[in-house]
């Protein structure tokens, strides 16, 4: 018993021991009451998640510096930062923070200045369309021919909107009204080390086909097109550059198109380029040009001329002819009418030969009647030359109207798959060829009385300017008509027609197709006006 005791008050004083041990352990709140209760176990999982979620924002932050980094990186592969949207948002307070850093820390900005100019995107150039003053004309002259010539060349060319530069072979006389008119003049470069083989051509063709080349080497700035044409060449430059925007000038580009005649085509090639009809060159494909074509010329020494040459160097570059047929070669003789009367769907872009055809309008030179063409082209060159054709009903008569040029009335009715071809009022190139030896198909000029047209040439045009409408105005061409028995309406009463026209600058924007026509009523008998514009839902040319 007296053991027991003892035990027992030895397990109290035990207790007591451990009592006095742990209570000052105990977390109290500002009252003094305890926070934890029960044993020293319990606050160590609370520690745990404290330690835990410590390291995670650790983590959290370290990821994050890293992505930061990478991203600092790769900075040369984005477009856009936010640093950037930011300056451009907020140029001024930008401009403020970047000097407050560089007064504190000069060196170190001048570092990241380093930093930046390695690191900064180049930002991509803003797309525009190609303007007249991208393109450079490379033009071929003869010293011989200048005095004549060089008039062709002032009625469409404009010192202060375009670039260019007559190439020559010789000195010739340059007044001070050359000067203010016409490009600068340049002598082409001795040829005499180039082999010339071929007994019917002229060696001069060796220098005509380094024209591009020698332009090239010119440096000029910001040029996307060198455009080839002769000093007989004219061009509708507004139309041009419809045409060179479809392509991208970053590409190699080979654009322009054939001659008329069948055998000047198989003689020379299909896939060449008549320069005198004018072709367009990209700007990396004349450099590619202008480092190979020195050699490529020595390998063709029995070539003919500058073209074949050309053709031959970019068919070793690989390029083909991307065809425009808006450039016109006219290896024909006599008159135009028939061709220009029916010109295909496409912009209007040049002539060529014009010394040996008959001027476009009658009764005038050459020179005047070009720049006759020149006023509607001023007003709607998109349009200048496109056929529409329609139907007088009421009198039986077939009108195939081709804008800024001429009109024509047949007695009946023609369906426009026929009236679309290019009557043959002209002649091939080889005299003694026959209408087959044409590249495209053609009708003949009719010998019925009764079915020749009246023509009528456009003598005046305008702008009204509260309708925003073209006016024309064409004459009867004064030729003797032959007697016709067919009882029908006679048009040898009309004197003039009268054309409205909106002007359509998106024309060639659109998939191409003609412009309708419609024969509107007048009280005027001796007068005929006609609407001219884009065909509207459900019009056709229809019989």
């Amino acid at each position: 018993m007296q053991n027991k005791s003892k035990f027992l008050r030895m397990k109290e004083s035990k207790k007591d021991s451990e009592k006095e041990v742990w209570d000052p352990i105990q977390i109290r709140s500002s009252s003094g009451n305890p926070l934890v209760h029960g044993s020293s176990s319990r606050p160590i999982p609370k520690l745990m998640v404290w330690l835990i979620l410590f390291v995670s924002f650790i983590y959290v932050i370290y990821t994050l510096k890293l992505l930061a980094s990478s991203a600092e990186d790769s900075y040369d592969d984005i477009p856009f930062t936010s640093s950037l949207h930011r300056s451009l948002l907020n140029p001024n307070r930008t401009a403020e923070m970047t000097k407050e850093k560089a007064s504190l820390h000069p060196h170190r900005d001048a570092r990241e200045k380093q930093v930046g100019l390695l690191r900064m995107p180049k930002a991509p150039p803003r797309w525009r369309p190609t303007e007249i003053h991208d393109v450079v004309f490379g033009i071929a002259a003869s010293s011989k021919l200048w005095k004549k010539r060089k008039e062709y060349i002032k009625i469409w060319y404009k010192p202060d909107r375009m670039r260019g530069v007559v190439w020559l072979d010789n000195r010739v006389k340059y007044s001070a009204e050359d000067n203010r008119t016409l490009p600068p003049v340049r002598f082409s470069s001795d040829t005499s080390k180039f082999q010339y083989t071929n007994s019917q051509g002229h060696r001069s063709a060796i220098r005509i086909s380094r024209i591009v080349t020698e332009t090239l080497s010119m440096k000029m700035d910001n040029v996307r097109w060198f455009v080839m044409g002769d000093d007989d060449t004219v061009f509708i430059t507004e139309n041009l550059i419809r045409v060179l925007r479809k392509y991208d000038h970053t590409q190699y580009y080979y654009i322009g198109s054939l001659s008329e005649s069948h055998i000047q085509n198989i003689f020379f090639s299909y896939s060449m380029a008549y320069g005198g009809g004018g072709f367009a060159i990209s700007y990396p494909l004349a450099k590619a040009l202008s480092k190979m074509q020195d050699r490529c010329i020595q390998r063709y020494p029995g070539l003919y001329g500058s073209d074949d040459r050309m053709q031959a160097c970019m068919a070793e570059l690989g390029v083909p002819l991307t065809k425009e047929l808006g450039f016109h070669q006219y290896d024909v003789y006599g008159n135009l009418f028939g061709l220009l009367a029916a010109h295909p769907v496409t912009p209007l872009v040049s002539l060529h030969h014009l010394d040996v055809v008959e001027p476009i309008y009658p009764n005038v030179t050459r020179v005047q009647a070009l720049n006759h063409l020149m006023l509607p082209a001023k007003l709607d060159s998109a349009g200048i030359m496109q056929q529409s054709i329609c139907y007088d009903k009421t009198r039986s008569w077939t009108i195939s109207v081709s804008w800024g040029f001429t009109i024509q009335v047949f007695r009946g009715i023609f369906s426009p798959r026929e009236i679309e071809m290019p009557s043959r009022t002209f002649l091939n190139w080889y005299k003694r060829a026959d209408y087959t030896a044409y590249s495209f198909n053609t009708r003949p000029v009719s010998r019925n009385p009764c079915q020749k047209p009246f023509v009528f040439y456009m003598s005046s045009v305008g702008m009204h300017s509260k309708l925003n409408t073209t006016v024309s105005k064409y004459d009867r061409h004064r030729v003797p008509h032959p007697p016709c028995r067919w009882k029908m309406a006679d048009p040898n009463n009309l004197q003039m027609v009268i054309v409205y026209k909106k002007p359509d600058p998106n024309l060639w924007n659109r998939s191409p197709r003609r412009n309708c026509c419609r024969v509107m009523k007048t009280k005027e008998p001796r007068t005929m006006e006609v609407d001219v514009g884009v065909c509207k839902e459900g019009e056709f040319s229809e019989i």
